[in-house]
C-alpha cells in the first residue's frame, strides 16, 4: 500500500507545495487538504507546513489553531495518527496545545534564514524513526518567531521524559530554551519543529554539505519515517 499523507493548505501558507512532493519523494501519496474543511479524507497521516497563516495576526499560528480542520486534526492525533507541524505548524500545534509550550519573536527581533545543525535526540517518533540518537543533521531554517519557551516545570518534564526531538547545535539561532528545536507528544506520534525538513530532501536543492554545495537531503528521513510509520500500522 501507499502512506496516504495530507497536507493542509491555509490562507499564508507558503510551504504546502514543498511538503507534498516531499512525501512523494518519500514514496508515498500526498493528499492536498484545506483548512475550511471537516474532511481529512482518509490519510494515514498530516503534515501542516510552514508559512504565515491568516498572516500571523494575533500570534503566529493562533488563529490556523482554531480553522475547522484542527478539530479532525486534534481528534486524529488523540487516536495515535502520525502529525507533524513545520515552522508555522508548529506554532499552530503548540497554539492548538497538541504539543506543550510556546513560541515567540527570534531574541535578536529579526527574520533569520540558515542552513541550522540540529541533533537528533529522540529517534522514537513516528516522523524520526530513519534516524538515530545523537545523528547530527543539516535542516534549512527561516522564521521570524521561533523562540521556543515554557514555563520550569514544563521544561523539566519534556526533557526529562525525552520529548525534546531536536536539539539546535553551533549557534541558537532564535534564543529558544534550552536550544530546544523541535519538541513531541507523549506518544510519540505528533512533533513540531522550526527547521525546514522539506526544504532538504533531493540532491542539488538541499542545504550545502562538506560533500557539495546543496547536496543535503538530511531531510527525506523525516518523511519516509511516517510512510514506514503508516505502512507498519496498516500491516
Amino acid at each position: 500500500m501507499s502512506a496516504r499523507i495530507g497536507v493542509i493548505t491555509f490562507p499564508g501558507s507558503l510551504d504546502d507545495g514543498d511538503a507534498r512532493r516531499a512525501v512523494r519523494m518519500a514514496g508515498g501519496e500526498p493528499v492536498s487538504l484545506w483548512h475550511g474543511s471537516h474532511d481529512l479524507e482518509g490519510v494515514d497521516a498530516v503534515i501542516l507546513p510552514g508559512g504565515f497563516s491568516y498572516g500571523d495576526y494575533l500570534r503566529a499560528g493562533a488563529i490556523a489553531a482554531h480553522a475547522p480542520i484542527m478539530a479532525e486534526v486534534s481528534e486524529a492525533a488523540a487516536k495515535g495518527m502520525p502529525v507533524l507541524g513545520i515552522c508555522n505548524g508548529f506554532q499552530m500545534l503548540v497554539e492548538a496545545h497538541l504539543l506543550p509550550g510556546g513560541l515567540i519573536r527570534n531574541a535578536h527581533q529579526q527574520f533569520i534564514r540558515r542552513d541550522q545543525r540540529l541533533r537528533v535526540e529522540n529517534a522514537d517518533t513516528a516522523w524520526t524513526s530513519a534516524f538515530e540518537a545523537g545523528q547530527e543533521i543539516i535542516i534549512p531554517l527561516k522564521n521570524a518567531d521561533g523562540g521556543y519557551i515554557a514555563d520550569d516545570e514544563t521544561l523539566k518534564r519534556i526533557e526529562g521524559d525525552g520529548r525534546v526531538v531536536f536539539r539546535y547545535l553551533g549557534v541558537n539561532p532564535n534564543g529558544s530554551l534550552n536550544d530546544i528545536a523541535g519538541v513531541t507528544n507523549e506518544a510519540g506520534n505528533v512533533v513540531g519543529l522550526m527547521p525546514h525538513p522539506e526544504h532538504a530532501v533531493e540532491p542539488g536543492f538541499g542545504p550545502a554539505t562538506p560533500a557539495a554545495m546543496r547536496s543535503g537531503t538530511d531531510g527525506l528521513g523525516f518523511f519516509t519515517s511516517a510512510v514506514a510509520a503508516t505502512v507498519a500500522a496498516a500491516a
